[in-house]
C-alpha cells in the first residue's frame, strides 16, 4: 500500500497567475451573464443618458453654436456609461460585497483583490461598451451629429488608454471606499455631478475662453477630462495622432501612477482587513 501511494503523483497546482486569470474570468463572467438577464437595464442605460444629450443638443441650437457642439455632446454622453460603471460597479463594488457579507471570501482566498477587480473591470467594458456604441449610434442619427473619423488608429488607441486610466482610477477609489464604509455612497453622490462639469461632459473644458486657465489645468488633472477632450479631437475635428501627442502623453502618466497607486491601496485594505478584521464586518 505504501509502495502504490508513493507512485501517485499529487495533482498539480494551478500557478499564481493561473489562480488570478481564473479568478478575473469569474468575475467578468457573472458581470456579462447578470445584464443579459435584465433586459430592461440596458434599455434604460441608454435611454436615460440620451434625453440629458438631447436637453444639451437643442440648448446649442436654440443659441446658434457650430453642429460640431452636438457631435460634443453625443461623445460626451457615450463616455458617461464608463464614468457611471466605473464610480458604481468598480469603486463601491467592495463596498456593497462588504454589505452583503461576501468580502471575506476575497480575503480568504488566494488570488489577488486586482485580480477580483479586473474582471469586474472587464466585464463592465464589455457591457458598458455596447450600451456606449449604442448612445453613439442613435444619438448621432437622431440629433444629426457629424462625425469626421480619419484616423482610426488614433481614435483606438485613445480610447483604450482612457479606458485604462479610468478602470485603474476605479481601483483606487475601491480601497478608498472601503476605508470610508458607510459614506461610500455619498462619496459616489459627491464624486459624481462634480466630474461631469470639470471634464466637460456636454461641454469642451480646453481652449473654451469662458474658462479661466487654473481651472482648465486644475481639470485636466483628472483623467477623463485628457481623454474625452482627445476623443472629441479625433472623431469630431478629424485630429491625427500627430495632433495630440500631448494628450497621449497625458494618459500614459495617468495609467503610469494611477495602476501602481491602485495596488498599493488595495495591499494596504487587504493588511488592514487580515490585521483588524473590521473591514469585513457590515455595518461599518
Amino acid at each position: 500500500m505504501a509502495e502504490v501511494l508513493r507512485k501517485v503523483k499529487p495533482k498539480a497546482q494551478p500557478s499564481e497567475i493561473s489562480r488570478n486569470l481564473r479568478a478575473a474570468y469569474a468575475r467578468a463572467w457573472v458581470r456579462v451573464k447578470a445584464t443579459k438577464k435584465e433586459p430592461l437595464w440596458a434599455i434604460a442605460e441608454i435611454t436615460i443618458p440620451l434625453i440629458s444629450v438631447g436637453a444639451y443638443v437643442f440648448l446649442y441650437r436654440a443659441l446658434n453654436a457650430p453642429p460640431s457642439f452636438a457631435s460634443f455632446v453625443v461623445i460626451g454622453g457615450t463616455v458617461i456609461a464608463f464614468w457611471a460603471n466605473v464610480l458604481w460597479n468598480m469603486s463601491a463594488q467592495f463596498y456593497w460585497e462588504k454589505e452583503t457579507g461576501n468580502l471575506e471570501m476575497y480575503f480568504v482566498a488566494p488570488i489577488s483583490t486586482m485580480a477580483v477587480l479586473l474582471g469586474m473591470a472587464l466585464g463592465g467594458i464589455i457591457n458598458t461598451s455596447t450600451r456606449a456604441l449604442s448612445i453613439l449610434i442613435i444619438g448621432s442619427y437622431v440629433f444629426q451629429a457629424p462625425l469626421h473619423l480619419s484616423d482610426p488608429i488614433a481614435a483606438l488607441i485613445v480610447f483604450i488608454l482612457t479606458i485604462i486610466s479610468l478602470y485603474a482610477l476605479g481601483m483606487l477609489f475601491a480601497s478608498l471606499f472601503m476605508l470610508y464604509g458607510r459614506e461610500a455612497w455619498h462619496t459616489a453622490n459627491l464624486l459624481q455631478e462634480p466630474v461631469y462639469f470639470f471634464s466637460g461632459f456636454f461641454f469642451p473644458i480646453t481652449g473654451n475662453r469662458f474658462f479661466p486657465f487654473a481651472i482648465q489645468v486644475a481639470a485636466s488633472l483628472i483623467p477623463l477630462t485628457v481623454g474625452l477632450d482627445a476623443i472629441r479631437r479625433v472623431l469630431v475635428l478629424g485630429a491625427g495622432l500627430n495632433q495630440i501627442p500631448l494628450h497621449v502623453l497625458g494618459l500614459v502618466a495617468f495609467v503610469s501612477v494611477l495602476l501602481p497607486l491602485s495596488k498599493k491601496g488595495l495591499d494596504f485594505m487587504e493588511r488592514l482587513a487580515k490585521k483588524e478584521g473590521r473591514l469585513t464586518l457590515r455595518w461599518q
